[in-house]
């Protein structure tokens, strides 16, 4: 059976194509989680060797599992791809293959007995910290001090660290540019992913109130977090509400502030008949694997983490998100709720068509809910277009309080003043009894009317040797929204744009864009378009042909 690739994973090789054409950086590929991100670097080093047998190429990322997952994409799709993994966790150290799929943590140190390496694909590489010490950053230097023509290539869900904004920005940015990303909102619209629900306001629930609580590299102090989160009548109404609301859902998953909170909150679910359990970086590897085992086979119902299942987890019954936590971290929030999207499809219906998944979703998984108990959607925004923040530089003066007794200044944590002994009543419980019931997703688009339509053939004034393409302009009131179909083009440009011309135009296809306008009078209009901003930018992602229905005036 041949794979088809969706439109989407398309793009985005078509986009790395010709972005090492046209460019010389070092580029990111943005796909949500569940997007199928595996399949679609499998696809590119398939891509890579067709056009050069002599390539060699290394796969790095942070944990075993992903190295296992990525691995298996690859010989899915390719069998005998001479490839190999270098991971001392999976046991296997195949250091002469062409392709190598590694844990960072195994081969930071083998830059030089590798020799040869030609391209360097980075999963997860929002978790590469700006710092210049670090496995990854010596890794890739040794590489280039060997070879200062290689070339890098990173893929994520998250584009974006919590110390330093986004990962193309800055004058020592390991990326340089983004050269395709595909929204969440895109795929959930595509029923490619599960749509993300939060609750509306029914009953009271605990969120966790941050105020008082200092930070430490940019993020919540994870003791001051624990103090809040630990109270028992906190523990208790987010068990309830989880039990309440989770009552007709299959997989359950809370994210915790630490791992004595993980406790907590699973020997209170437990208390209330839930079958739970603890996974945490702390948890013996063993112990792990075979609880997300049970949990995956429907055996348990709920996890509790903290540290771990934010990246690499895949499990598609999870229809309920829990963030027991409060985060700083944009990318962290991402990436918890994300563990949510991934699809289940009932059987019998055609997997191939937007119709078809959306039918299907709406009878395996129809939404994930998402109760946030940590004021994350208030601090980050919608789950498919976060805020992103520019970073500040942390060189203000560090929080304090000072003793009513002797006016010492000492620090927001301290119970016992170091200079007269005062002791500091307890914090008062950082608890506020309220729903935090925001939406999750940005609103849907609406249809704007289109008056007219105007055509043009475009030519690319940075490049007078590209083709041109058919410029469509569609007036909307006052404003104009634009798209550009590339007739003249190849691949999978080429696809598009025939594609585009037989939803609005007779057979045949017009051979090129000069050809197209020469027919423009035969291409049907529609009566409203849809857009959405991305990057700044106006986006047509819909178009409607059929007549406009209005009401009659009263």
């Amino acid at each position: 059976m041949t794979l088809v690739l969706r439109d989407y994973q398309e793009m985005a090789l078509a986009a790395l194509w010709t972005y090492f054409i046209e460019k010389g950086g070092n580029p990111l590929v943005v796909l949500p989680t569940g997007a199928g991100k595996s399949l679609t670097m499998a696809e590119w080093i398939k891509l890579v060797f067709e056009s050069d047998p002599s390539a060699r190429i290394v796969i790095v990322t942070h944990v075993k599992e992903l190295v296992a997952q990525n691995y298996a994409e690859l010989i899915g799709v390719w069998p005998e791809a001479p490839a190999g993994v270098y991971s001392a966790g999976l046991g296997r150290r195949d250091l002469g293959a062409r392709i190598i799929f590694a844990s960072i943590q195994s081969i930071h140190s083998k830059a030089f007995a590798l020799q040869q390496c030609d391209l360097v694909l980075i999963d997860e590489a929002h978790l590469i910290p700006r710092n210049s010490n670090t496995m990854y950053q010596r890794f890739l230097t040794d590489l280039k001090t060997i070879n200062p023509h290689l070339k890098l290539i990173g893929f994520t869900a998250t584009p974006f660290r919590l110390d330093s904004g986004l990962l193309h920005e800055g004058n020592d940015a390991l990326f340089t540019d983004v050269a395709h990303e595909t929204s969440a909102r895109h795929l959930i619209e595509e029923g490619y992913l599960c749509r993300p629900i939060t609750r509306p306001r029914q009953t009271a629930s605990a969120q966790i109130d941050t105020t008082g609580v200092g930070m430490r590299g940019g993020e919540f102090i994870a003791a001051q977090l624990e103090h809040a989160a630990l109270d028992p009548e906190t523990v208790a109404v987010i068990a309830d509400t989880i039990v309440e609301a989770g009552a007709d859902r299959k997989g359950w998953l809370i994210f915790c502030c630490t791992v004595a909170h993980c406790e907590a909150m699973n020997a209170a679910l437990v208390e209330r008949g839930v079958v739970s359990a603890v996974v945490t970086g702390d948890t013996d590897q063993r112990v792990r694997d075979r609880t997300i085992a049970e949990y995956k086979a429907g055996q348990i119902r709920a996890l509790c983490s903290m540290g771990v299942l934010t990246t690499g987890f895949n499990a598609k019954q999870v229809d309920l998100v829990a963030l027991a936590r409060p985060t700083k971290s944009t990318g962290l929030y991402v990436q918890m709720v994300g563990r949510g999207t991934r699809p289940v499809y009932a059987p019998g219906h055609d997997l191939t068509t937007t119709e078809g998944r959306l039918a299907a979703l709406s009878e395996g998984k129809p939404n994930c809910l998402v109760l946030d108990f940590g004021g994350n959607l208030a601090r980050h925004g919608p789950f498919d277009d976060p805020f992103i923040k520019k970073p500040t530089k942390g060189d203000g003066p560090a929080p304090f309080k000072e003793c009513p007794e002797c006016g010492f200044a000492t620090g927001t944590s301290t119970r016992i003043c170091a200079d007269c002994g005062f002791e500091f009543p307890p914090p008062e419980r950082l608890v506020k009894v309220e729903a935090d019931v925001k939406p999750i997703l940005t609103p849907d688009p609406e249809w704007i009317e289109v008056s007219d339509v105007a055509y043009g053939v475009h030519f690319k004034r940075s490049d007078a040797a590209a083709p041109p393409t058919l410029r469509v302009d569609y007036r909307c009131g006052l404003i104009t929204h634009s798209e550009w179909v590339c007739l003249s083009h190849q691949g999978f440009a080429r696809s598009k744009a025939e594609a585009w011309w037989m939803r609005r135009a007779p057979l045949p296809v017009p051979r090129d864009v000069q050809a197209a306008y020469e027919r423009v009078a035969e291409i049907g209009v529609p009566t409203a378009i849809k857009i959405r901003m991305e990057g700044g930018y106006a986006r047509i992602i819909a178009w409607n042909f059929d007549p406009i229905v209005r009401e009659d005036a009263a």
